[in-house]
C-alpha cells in the first residue's frame, strides 16, 4: 500500500507543477476555466502559489520530513476542496474531473504520510 501512496505522492507532485506552470504562463485553457467558474483573470496566477508550495512540500515529505509532506497533502486538499466548490457553486460539472482528481491525489498523499 505505501508503494501505491508513493506512486500518487510522485503522480502529485508531477501534476501540481505542470498545471502550477500553466498558471503561471496563463495558459489559455487555465483562463477560460477560471473565467467559468467566477475567478478574476488577474488572480490566475496567484493559484500557483499554493501548488507550487505544495510540490515542494510532497518533495520534503519523501525526503524525509514526513511531518511537511502531511501538512502539504493536507494544504492541497483543501484547497482542491475549494477548486470543487467553486465549480459546484458555478454549475460548471463539465469538467469538474480535472479537481476531483487533483483532489484525489492530493488525499492519497496526505494519506501516504500518515502510514
Amino acid at each position: 500500500m505505501s508503494l501505491v501512496l508513493t506512486a500518487a505522492v510522485l503522480a502529485g507532485i508531477l501534476a501540481n507543477a505542470v498545471i502550477a506552470v500553466a498558471d503561471l504562463a496563463r495558459a489559455r485553457f487555465v483562463l477560460a476555466n477560471s473565467a467559468e467558474v467566477g475567478l478574476p483573470p488577474g488572480s490566475v496566477p496567484w493559484m500557483a502559489a499554493p501548488k507550487i508550495a505544495g510540490v515542494l512540500g510532497l518533495v520534503a515529505g519523501l525526503a524525509g520530513l514526513a511531518p511537511v509532506g502531511l501538512v502539504a497533502g493536507i494544504g492541497l486538499v483543501l484547497f482542491y476542496l475549494g477548486a470543487v466548490a467553486a465549480h459546484l457553486r458555478a454549475g460548471v460539472l463539465h469538467n469538474i474531473a480535472f479537481p476531483l482528481a487533483f483532489l484525489a491525489l492530493a488525499v492519497a498523499a496526505a494519506a501516504r504520510f500518515l502510514v
